[in-house]
């Protein structure tokens, strides 16, 4: 695992496009994971100023979103397809017809063909090249929250407490935070070839010294990077306040091999 520390999320987020926009340039019909919620705004809003100043190329990749709200429908603000298409899918020239995100209309006596269907999907694909993740309050990767099954496919999740009231604010007043959600599980991720995991700001510090420094544990879910042979995290200096071994990791940062 990887670990770099920017001053800013800015920075970091600068970073981790470059990286995407190299995993594109090297193969143009690439798979990207990809994630919702506040840690990747920056990142896509650099991946659109580098498809607007740079003709980085979408038109052949394939998206596979990492999870969506059941009751809401696309068109839904609060959505994660409504998240996508206003945050990076309308500014780039993907092709709609490569654009996957968990429907959050499917009707619960059909989630389980739907999981499925969602994984194999994924596999028709040929995997994801390269899955960006955010990092939860409380460790969540996607919407596996603490004690989900390192092993885990996609499938329907109950948000924890903390989740809920973290999201509330995506949330106008009449409407109440879903608890329940699909989620690529933990298991699907890992077979990415790639992981990027973001997290900034210091209400992300306690998770990520977890995830990076801790043991092994169902109940740290992004701690599941530690099994995956290539994975990088990209942590703000807020985020990064915790861990214990931040000097090293920048060392080892300066020092990185240029083909590495």
């Amino acid at each position: 695992m990887e670990v770099i520390i920017q001053p800013d999320a800015q920075a970091a987020s600068a970073l981790a496009a470059q990286r995407i926009a190299t995993v594109i340039r090297q193969k143009p019909s690439a798979t990207l994971g990809l994630a919702t919620g506040s840690s990747p705004l920056a990142l896509y809003a650099e991946l659109i100023r580098m498809h607007r100043e740079e003709d980085l190329d979408f038109q052949h990749v394939t998206t596979f979103n990492l999870d969506e709200y059941l009751g809401l429908s696309p068109s839904h603000p609060s959505s994660y397809n409504a998240f996508m298409w206003e945050n990076l899918f309308r500014h780039i020239n993907v092709n709609p017809a490569r654009v996957f995100v968990p429907s959050g209309k499917v009707d619960y006596c059909d989630l389980g063909k739907y999981c499925a269907r969602y994984e194999e999907e994924i596999r028709k694909a040929g995997g994801i090249d390269l899955q960006v993740l955010g990092i939860g309050g409380n460790g969540h990767i996607g919407f596996n929250e603490p004690g989900s099954s390192l092993a885990s496919r996609t499938r329907i999740k109950t948000l924890a407490p903390q989740t809920v009231e973290d999201n509330r604010r995506y949330f106008d007043a009449h409407h109440a935070v879903p608890l329940h959600v699909i989620t690529m599980g933990i298991g699907t991720i890992l077979e990415a070839g790639e992981l990027c995991l973001l997290g900034f700001g210091e209400k992300k510090a306690q998770a990520a010294a977890a995830a990076v420094e801790g043991p092994l544990s169902a109940f740290v879910p992004a701690s599941a990077l530690q099994l995956h042979r290539k994975a990088s995290v990209y942590l703000d200096e807020p985020a990064a306040a915790h861990l214990k071994h931040s000097e090293y990791y920048r060392w080892v940062f300066r020092n990185k091999p240029p083909e590495v």
